[in-house]
C-alpha cells in the first residue's frame, strides 16, 4: 500500500512535469490513471510550442537521467507513439548539468583508498560534457600516459532504483488495465531498461565490454577501441586510452583534413555491419559524439554503456530481412518474420507480405540517400496489432541503434547511404551464412550439442524413473535398466550418420 501510494504522488509529480510542457498525450494515450492526467492539466493548462515528441523530449530531460533513458528507450517504439515522436525522442540527448571536480576527485579516491596524485600526474576539473550516469575527465597518468577517466555520478544509483521502482509500478498497472497491450511487455522493458542501467551502473561491465569489442577488432586497422587501464578501473570508476580525433558528423573539418567524408561513411557503416552480423555484439549508443576520426581515418569509438547482443539465429534472420527487402522480395521478407516466430503461425503469410510491400515500396522509392532501414523496422513494428506480433527487444534496441547511425551518417555524408555502401558486404555475408552449405554447418553443429548434451539428459530421465519407480506409477524393470545402463554405442552410430549426412551434403551443394 505504501509503495503505490508513494508511487501514485510521483506520477503525479512526473504528470505535472509533462502538463508543464504540453506532453500529456503520452499519459492519455495509456489510458491509465486518468484521473492524475486531469489534475496534472487543471494545475498547468499551458501550451507549448514543437512537435509532441519535442514537447515530450524537453519534459523528460527536466524529469531527470532516469526518465532520459526512458525516452530513448521509447524512441524504439513507434508502435506505441507513433514514428513521429519516436523520431524526435530519438534526438534525446543524454546530458545534464556536470558535478564539480572536486566530487570527482573524490569518487576516485575513495574507489581506490589512494591519494588521486598516486594515480594521475594532471586531471582536469573540468569535465568534457556530462552524461546522465557519469562525466568524462581527460588526465595524465602517472607514468605519462594520455587517458579518459569515466566517473558515476554521485548519488545515481539510489535515484534510479527509485525511478525503476515506479517504472515497474505503471507498467503493472498498464499490463492490469489494458490486457490487450501485453504482448508489447511492458513489464519486460522496463526490466530490459533496469538491466541496461544496471550494468551502465557498474563501470567494470562497460570495461568488459570495451575490451571484448577491442578483441573482435585487434587485427582491424579501420575500427579503434581504446585500450581499458584496468588497475585504474572499479565499479565506479572508468579509465581508458585518450582518444584523438575529429567528431563523425563534423564533415568540413573531415575534409579539412584530407579524408573522403563517403569514405569514412562506409567504414563506419561496415564497422557496423561487422559487429551485429559477423560478432552479434555491438555498439548500441552510436550518436556523433561516441564516433571519431582519426589521423590516419580510422574510425575510434567511446562510451561502451550500451552495448546489445543478438544469437546466430537472430543474426541470420535479421541478414535475409535486409537482403530481402534491398531486394524488393516481399514474399520472403514475410516467411522470415514468420521462420523467426516474430509472426504467429496461424496469421496469413499473404497477408503479411502485402503489409510489408506497403511498408516498404514508399520507402524504397526515394532517392538512395533517403532510404532508412530503421524507418522501415519501426513501421513493421507498427503493425503489431494487425498481426499479433510480440516485442522483440533486442530487435529494437539494434532498430533505435540504425536509425541514430543512419543520422550520423547524413550528416557526415549527405548524397550517400550507408547500407547501400555496405551492400556488397550483406550480400557476400548472406551468401557465406545462409546458403547450403551454412545450413547443413549449423544443422551439424546443433546435432553436435544436442550429443554433448545426451548423457546429461540420461541421468535426468534416470532420476525420474527412480522417482516414479518409488511412488504408485511404477516403470517396466527392463526400462528402468536400460535407462540406468544407456548403451553408450548409439553415439558413435549418430555421431557416423552424421558425419555421413554432412558429407552428402557437401558433395550436393558442390
Amino acid at each position: 500500500m505504501f509503495r503505490s501510494l508513494r508511487n501514485a504522488v510521483r506520477l503525479l509529480a512526473i504528470a505535472r512535469t509533462l502538463a508543464r510542457h504540453d506532453a500529456l498525450f503520452v499519459l492519455e494515450r495509456i489510458e491509465v490513471a486518468p484521473m492524475v492526467v486531469l489534475a496534472a492539466r487543471a494545475l498547468s493548462g499551458r501550451r507549448a510550442e514543437g512537435r509532441p515528441g519535442q514537447r515530450l523530449a524537453t519534459a523528460l530531460s527536466e524529469a531527470g537521467p532516469s526518465f532520459i533513458k526512458l525516452g530513448q528507450g521509447l524512441s524504439t517504439r513507434s508502435d506505441l507513439l507513433g514514428e513521429e515522436v519516436a523520431a524526435d525522442l530519438s534526438e534525446l540527448q543524454d546530458r545534464l548539468p556536470p558535478f564539480s571536480g572536486d566530487l570527482a576527485r573524490a569518487t576516485i579516491e575513495d574507489e581506490f583508498d589512494v591519494p588521486l596524485g598516486d594515480m594521475f600526474r594532471q586531471f582536469d576539473d573540468v569535465p568534457v560534457p556530462a552524461a546522465s550516469i557519469a562525466q568524462v575527465h581527460f588526465a595524465v597518468t602517472d607514468d605519462g600516459r594520455d587517458v579518459a577517466v569515466k566517473v558515476l555520478r554521485p548519488g545515481i544509483e539510489e535515484a534510479f532504483a527509485r525511478d525503476l521502482d515506479l517504472f515497474l509500478w505503471a507498467a503493472g498497472l498498464i499490463e492490469a488495465a489494458r490486457p490487450e497491450w501485453r504482448r508489447l511487455k511492458p513489464i519486460e522493458m522496463v526490466g530490459t531498461l533496469a538491466d541496461s542501467v544496471e550494468m551502465e551502473m557498474d563501470l567494470r561491465f562497460e570495461a568488459a565490454a570495451a575490451a571484448e569489442l577491442g578483441e573482435n577488432f585487434e587485427d582491424d586497422p579501420e575500427f579503434h577501441v581504446p585500450e581499458v587501464d584496468w588497475p585504474r578501473t572499479g565499479r565506479r570508476v572508468l579509465t581508458t586510452a585518450r582518444v584523438n580525433g575529429i567528431r563523425i558528423d563534423d564533415r568540413e573539418a573531415i575534409t579539412a583534413a584530407g579524408h573522403d567524408p563517403e569514405a569514412v561513411l562506409e567504414k563506419a557503416a561496415t564497422s557496423f555491419f561487422i559487429q551485429v552480423f559477423r560478432d552479434g555484439f555491438f555498439h548500441a549508443d552510436l550518436h556523433a559524439g561516441n564516433l571519431f576520426v582519426q589521423e590516419d581515418g580510422s574510425i575510434a569509438a567511446v562510451d561502451f554503456g550500451i552495448m546489445g547482443r543478438l544469437g546466430p539465429r537472430q543474426r541470420r534472420h535479421l541478414a535475409e530481412l535486409l537482403a530481402a527487402f534491398l531486394e524488393r522480395d516481399y514474399r520472403r521478407a514475410a516467411e522470415v518474420h514468420f521462420e523467426a516466430g516474430w509472426v504467429p503461425a496461424h496469421k496469413s503469410v499473404d497477408a503479411f507480405t502485402q503489409a510489408c510491400r506497403s511498408i516498404a515500396e514508399p520507402i524504397l522509392d526515394k532517392p538512395q540517400n533517403e532510404i532508412s532501414m530503421a524507418r522501415l523496422l519501426a513501421q513493421l513494428f507498427q503493425v503489431t496489432e494487425t498481426f499479433d506480433m510480440e516485442a522483440q527487444p533486442e530487435l529494437l534496441l539494434l532498430q533505435k541503434t540504425m536509425l541514430v547511425a543512419e543520422g550520423t551518417g547524413r550528416k557526415l555524408a549527405p548524397e550517400a547511404n550507408m547500407w547501400f555502401l555496405a551492400r556488397a558486404r550483406i550480400e557476400a555475408w548472406v551468401a557465406d551464412n545462409l546458403g547450403a552449405e551454412a545450413r547443413i554447418r549449423e544443422s551439424v553443429a546443433e546435432v553436435a550439442s544436442t550429443l554433448e548434451r545426451l548423457p546429461r539428459l540420461l541421468d535426468e530421465v534416470e532420476k525420474g524413473a527412480s522417482m516414479f519407480s518409488g511412488g504408485r506409477l511404477e516403470l517396466h524393470p527392463k526400462t528402468i535398466r536400460a535407462l540406468r545402463a544407456p548403451d553408450r554405442r548409439i553415439y558413435v552410430r549418430t555421431l557416423w550418420i552424421v558425419i555421413l549426412l554432412v558429407g552428402i551434403g557437401l558433395l550436393l551443394v558442390r
